[in-house]
């Protein structure tokens, strides 16, 4: 019975110790901190990737975003790596938490809010709007490139009349530089009728994986009445 006893309390000194070395060791530990810094603005459909950095406590990290954050539609954030990949589906301005534990015995936990813009890798709008002066129907539109590297550009505008027959009013093709943009004027003389106009954009993506496209069209007919 006392040997039982003896090893009972040799087996408590042991736990309670490596229990309190345990506690120590957490105490000696750097702070747990999220060192990342803000995060690049990306556009719709490109390839992103941003890994957050960390550092402190046990160098052995787990990510999470906290309840109720929600990314990008198209991105996905790795538990262990902290990688922020995918390709962002829609433009906007994105808020969400992440939350970052160790592996420490008791863990460390912190967490820290980040903002990702979203914006249109291309663009297309009126400079001037589609308007008929005598027997002319035309205006211009402005062409922006919103990603980090030129890219070729197809612009066709057309005018399609009641019966849906398309009338070509301008048609150019060209490099626009990066975070650039350019006017481009159209018009013809395309009969008597009533007009709507559309302007449809198209670049290749850097990736070669499909399309960029964009469009604008009007909402009130235009009429040509004169010959």
């Amino acid at each position: 019975m006392r040997g039982i006893c003896y090893w009972l309390a040799i087996s408590t000194i042991l736990l309670v110790g490596i229990v309190a070395a345990s506690h120590r060791a957490a105490a000696q530990l750097a702070p747990l901190t999220i060192t990342s810094g803000a995060l690049p603005v990306t556009t719709v459909g490109s390839d992103y990737s941003f890994t957050f950095q960390a550092n402190g406590g046990s160098q052995s990290y787990l990510w999470s975003l906290a309840a109720n954050s929600h990314l990008p539609a198209g991105l996905k954030l790795s538990q262990h790596e902290g990688k922020l990949t995918g390709s962002p589906t829609a433009l906007g301005e994105y808020h969400f938490t992440v939350i970052l534990t160790d592996v420490s015995d008791p863990s460390l936990r912190v967490q820290r809010g980040f903002t990702l813009v979203v914006t249109a890798g291309l663009s297309i709008d009126w400079k001037q709007v589609p308007k008929v002066t005598g027997t002319n129907l035309g205006g211009s539109v402005v062409v922006a490139n919103g990603t980090d590297h030129a890219i070729a550009i197809t612009v066709i505008v057309v005018a399609v009349n009641q019966i849906g027959r398309a009338t070509t009013l301008g048609y150019q093709h060209f490099s626009l530089a990066s975070r650039a943009e350019q006017v481009i004027p159209f018009g013809s003389s395309p009969g008597p009728g009533t007009y709507y106009v559309r302007a449809d954009v198209s670049a290749e993506r850097r990736s070669g994986k499909g399309m960029r496209r964009a469009h604008k069209q009007t909402t009130e007919p235009l009429v040509i009445d004169t010959v």
